[in-house]
């Protein structure tokens, strides 16, 4: 669907999501060697058969934010550029191929990492497939309904919400709001 000239694309699964994520862990090892402890594979791109924007999202932790900012010459070098968002938890990286995004990169503080909601959702869908497909068929549908990018991730939030309880509730987790500030 395409929305004042810009479109929001919800495509099936494609198994070269996980090479192409893979890839990119490879090439943040390298520029991040020595301040980051993870890299995984986060987002829609990460849960095997669910419908997604095709961006691959990654998520790395870091002992110290500062000492990531202090790499933002290397990453750019690979092509990720900070870009700036209401979220104080983290510091955000995209890399583009001309004017789409194929690449976020979140990096978040390592004493986080465990009860990441992004970490915790996948892994949840994953072991879910009917609310994977429950939650794929939200996402087609409000592409479909023409809403607007900025509006897309807020049209998702009351079922992300939904779907992340359960599984922080399943990990003896409390509800946590699902966007962070």
């Amino acid at each position: 669907m395409v929305v004042n000239g810009t479109p929001i694309e919800v495509v099936d699964y494609d198994p070269a999501w996980p090479g192409m994520a893979a890839e990119a862990i490879a090439e943040l090892w390298t520029v991040l060697h020595g301040v980051v402890s993870a890299i995984e594979h986060i987002g829609s791109t990460a849960v095997p058969g669910l419908a997604a924007k095709p961006t691959i999202d990654l998520m790395a932790a870091a002992a110290d934010l500062a000492e990531v900012e202090g790499r933002e010459g290397s990453l750019a070098d690979h092509g990720y550029r900070r870009h700036s968002n209401a979220m104080t938890d983290r510091l955000l990286y995209v890399r583009f191929a001309g004017r789409r995004r194929t690449h976020i990169l979140h990096m978040v503080a390592a004493d986080t990492w465990p009860t990441r909601n992004q970490r915790i959702l996948r892994d949840y869908l994953r072991a879910h497939p009917a609310e994977a497909e429950r939650y794929a068929r939200l996402k087609r549908d409000v592409a479909d309904a023409g809403t607007h990018p900025a509006d897309y991730a807020r049209a998702k939030t009351a079922l992300i919400q939904e779907l992340t309880d359960r599984a922080r509730a399943a990990r003896g987790l409390p509800s946590v709001p699902v966007w962070e500030k």
